[in-house]
């Protein structure tokens, strides 16, 4: 159980980082409304500018708090439930504009993997 929860902290925390940092600027498939870029959007859906850099923030911190779990695993509950909470604003996001299910499949497995670490967190 223990390599799993780090395995999910790996991937929690270097997907957020790739999103936010390696590619905010590049259009992917799973881009809302069909963006070409993560602030078009923010903006399709709705959010207002600040929101983008706030919500970059929180993710940056928490991925990074993620990995930084591995070594201080204080970190990883307070991670994991902000993760939660922001990947449930993202699926949220997706459903607002009627996006494919599809475009909801990073967002869903970051949130389901969160809610693992946070249950994991609490129940032990």
């Amino acid at each position: 159980m223990d390599l799993l929860k780090t395995i999910f902290q790996i991937i929690i925390g270097l997907g957020l980082l790739n999103v936010w940092l390696v590619r905010p600027n590049k259009k992917t498939s799973f881009r809302g409304g069909g963006a070409e870029n993560m602030k078009e959007e923010f903006a399709i859906y709705g959010l207002p500018a600040w929101f983008f850099w706030l919500a970059g923030i929180l993710k940056v911190t928490s991925g990074v708090a993620m990995l930084l779990g591995i070594v201080i695993p204080a970190l990883v509950l307070p991670a994991a439930i902000l993760i939660s909470i922001l990947m449930l604003g993202a699926v949220a996001m997706h459903f607002k504009v009627k996006d494919p299910v599809v475009k909801s499949l990073p967002a869903l497995s970051m949130l389901a993997m969160a809610v693992f670490l946070t249950w994991t967190r609490l129940t032990t």
